[in-house]
């Protein structure tokens, strides 16, 4: 997966914002081998939809991840819980989760 942390996405003085969801799906899918890298990309793809596109990296929490893989087809749910179980390791162990919420925001 991109070791690339989300801060050097924005250049320094640049007003970011809240962090998109689109992003971490796109640092994510660099990882993410060649042959399941379509099917992911659908299913992230289809999390960002369900969660308003372009959705700020917050509005996906374990809840609204299951939520969002509740409301697919049966046969599809166990194939979303992998990739969200996938994903979000991927925004804990990289920095995204703590870059979207910080702390301490100068004045």
């Amino acid at each position: 997966m991109s070791p690339v942390p989300p801060s050097s996405w924005i250049a320094p003085g640049v007003h970011r914002g809240p962090l998109r969801l689109s992003l971490a799906i796109q640092a994510f899918m660099d990882g993410v081998p060649t042959l399941r890298r379509g099917r992911v990309k659908v299913l992230l793809d289809a999390l960002d939809s369900f969660l308003g596109y372009p959705a700020p990296l917050l509005a996906y929490t374990p809840l609204t991840g299951e939520q969002w893989a509740r409301s697919l087809p049966l046969g599809v749910q166990p194939e979303a819980r992998e990739v969200l179980a996938e994903f979000r390791a991927f925004l804990r162990d990289h920095g995204w989760l703590d870059a979207a919420r910080p702390v301490n925001l100068f004045d």
